[in-house]
């Protein structure tokens, strides 16, 4: 038995765990140097460097976010973690705007219902595997957001209440992870919680009953 298995802790298969607060939860993107410290500075994300017309993802799962920027090593446009508190307000109208990137057979949603609100929404869900401290695929997924059009203005210009770069903090995450000092790592990651999302809502992005 691994030490995860020993520490697991049960969880429906679609669910949003975050960071968050009364009015503001967390989401993290990573990009290059130009891109992090022009964010840090603006506290936003401002055109140039950043490129409004394209869609962008933000990820509440820390882990995830680790996974797919291998720890802030794995290319110079993913070098820098930020770690982005929106207004819940802005989060919730992303879920209300939003389409699935897949259809599901198992969504009274027809496919052809699905490709046109596929087309028409500023906002795709996506759930991915969710991933341990050792970057490995658990049996669980985590969502992902991505935000084109409308939602990603919306986003630069209304939503974000602080930016903060986590890199050296994911970095030292990193470093106790494969000096073997798991509990200690494991201190330091981001508690994240259920983030509750109820009725139709629920219904659109998937959610799986707890």
């Amino acid at each position: 038995m691994t030490i995860f298995e020993k520490n697991r802790v049960m969880h429906p298969e679609k669910e949003i765990r975050a960071a968050y607060s009364e009015n503001t939860i967390r989401v993290y993107q990573a990009y290059s140097d130009e891109i992090a410290n022009s964010a840090i500075k603006n506290q936003t994300f401002v055109s140039p460097p950043f490129k409004l017309t394209r869609m962008t993802w933000i990820k509440p799962s820390f882990l995830w976010m680790m996974y797919r920027a291998g720890w802030s090593h794995k290319d110079k446009n993913q070098a820098r973690i930020l770690a982005i508190d929106i207004s819940q307000d802005g989060f919730h109208w992303t879920l209300q705007n939003s389409c699935l990137s897949s259809h599901h057979f198992d969504n009274a949603q027809s496919a052809q219902d699905w490709q046109a609100r596929l087309e028409r929404s500023p906002v795709r869900i996506q759930w991915d595997p969710e991933r341990d401290m050792f970057l490995n695929k658990l049996d669980y997924r985590s969502i992902q957001i991505g935000l084109s059009g409308e939602a990603v203005e919306r986003y630069a210009r209304d939503w974000i209440v602080n930016i903060t770069d986590i890199t050296l903090h994911a970095q030292q995450i990193k470093t106790i992870i494969d000096a073997g000092n798991i509990d200690e790592a494991r201190a330091l990651l981001p508690r994240e919680d259920r983030f509750e999302v109820s009725g139709a809502l629920a219904s659109r992005i998937g959610l799986t009953k707890a």
